[in-house]
């Protein structure tokens, strides 16, 4: 006898989640709250100001339920300790009267510890289900400054949640061996494709000569946050290998530094300066808004994360987006998302000496060619792969059992 196939989207009728963002990552939440809407599931998107602009956003199915409110880093302190109590009232007064039967947690809020411990226990009293996106497992083990209290938090955390995504194998046997949280509570999902950011219709020469590009330059560009763990350093490194041959390399740095790595940038900075590298390397430093991102890989022929560490990567997927090449190293997921030789190479981490060898590796191959059809290519390799509508029925799935 034949199974009644009932589809994900008829499913996902009359599901109402709340989109907990922590007001951070709007490339991840928005796509993903989009993509739930238009398969018919309710969404309450817990936002800020900032968010609060973004036009995907007006999607019929997500309500907008500005709680966080501004954000400007520059505030006196007495604003940001009244607007932080502020924020927290208001969402424990959205626990109390939402519909949400689940609460999809994809970032946590200012205060670690809280969120880790009383929030989520706040949460369960009143008889929610918890949900939670795992994007790095353990932050402060991947930069280097981890303790006890936090890893205790976190296992308390995970311990209280009804289920855990995380985009990588790698992380869910972290969360089973380091965390003891059962393999059945934990959901491996790929990274979503960055479709918030526009396309753009910067051409390649337009780009390049807006950032002082030559056409025949031969071009890298490191992108994101500047943090140890993103491993800029050895990158620098591999530039001063790569200065002893004759092809015109360039890399475009575009970035601000994280906060808590100010030394490490000084340290970095230092080594900007001297020749070869300076007359190598051109420097964007700052935030990058959205609508110069695109300009930026138009530009460039390849992405480089050198990372000594990683989870997952935001920029290798924007790379994606715009059908831009990775060469990273071989940490985290990586391997299993660079294809050799289709997408990009992966190297040796921690090794100057292996990056620069794959750098002429990767321009001395087809792929360096950056024409349209390769181009083409990746985005839809990519997309096979990291297209919300396939990340959006593996969390249906599991919205709908914890709402049952």
């Amino acid at each position: 006898m034949k199974r009644a196939v009932v589809s994900t989207d008829r499913v996902a009728t009359g599901l109402e989640i709340s989109l907990l963002t922590g007001g951070d990552d709007p490339n991840y939440a928005a796509p993903l709250a989009v993509a739930l809407a238009e398969a018919g599931v309710r969404v309450n998107f817990i936002g800020n100001d900032e968010m609060a602009q973004i036009p995907a956003l007006q999607t019929s199915g997500i309500r907008y339920l500005n709680l966080r409110g501004d954000q400007n880093s520059s505030a006196p302190l007495a604003f940001k300790i009244a607007r932080v109590c502020q924020y927290y009232w208001r969402l424990l007064e959205h626990t109390i009267t939402s519909d949400s039967k689940v609460f999809h947690i994809l970032w946590l809020n200012k205060f670690e510890l809280v969120d880790r411990t009383l929030l989520p226990l706040f949460y369960r009293m009143l008889g929610r289900r918890l949900v939670f996106t795992a994007h790095n497992v353990n932050a402060r083990k991947r930069d280097g400054n981890d303790s006890r209290l936090n890893r205790w938090s976190l296992k308390f955390m995970y311990s209280v949640m009804d289920h855990i995504f995380v985009h990588t194998e790698q992380s869910k046997s972290e969360l089973v061996n380091d965390h003891a949280v059962p393999h059945r509570k934990v959901s491996v999902i790929p990274f979503g494709i960055n479709t918030l950011i526009p396309e753009g219709n910067t051409s390649r020469p337009t780009a390049r000569q807006r950032l002082g590009l030559k056409d025949t330059d031969q071009v890298m560009l490191f992108f994101g946050q500047i943090a140890p763990y993103k491993g800029l350093d050895i990158l620098v490194q591999a530039l001063e290998l790569l200065g002893r041959d004759s092809p015109p390399y360039k890399l475009v740095i575009a970035g601000r530094c994280k906060r808590g790595s100010e030394e490490y940038w000084d340290r970095v900075g230092a080594h900007l300066k001297r020749e070869p590298v300076t007359s190598m390397m051109i420097l964007r430093e700052g935030f990058v808004p959205d609508e110069m991102i695109p300009e930026l890989f138009a530009a460039t022929d390849v992405l480089i994360l050198p990372y000594r560490s990683i989870y997952q990567s935001g920029p290798l997927f924007t790379a994606y987006r715009f059908g831009v090449p990775v060469i990273a190293t071989d940490v985290g997921g990586f391997r299993d998302d660079v294809q050799e030789g289709r997408t990009g190479f992966v190297c040796r981490s921690e090794d100057p000496v292996d990056l620069a060898a794959t750098i002429r590796r990767f321009f001395d191959s087809d792929l360096a060619a950056g024409d349209a059809s390769t181009r083409e290519r990746i985005q839809r390799a990519a997309l096979q792969k990291h297209s919300w509508g396939n990340i959006r029925r593996r969390l249906i799935d599991v919205y709908s059992a914890l709402s049952n």
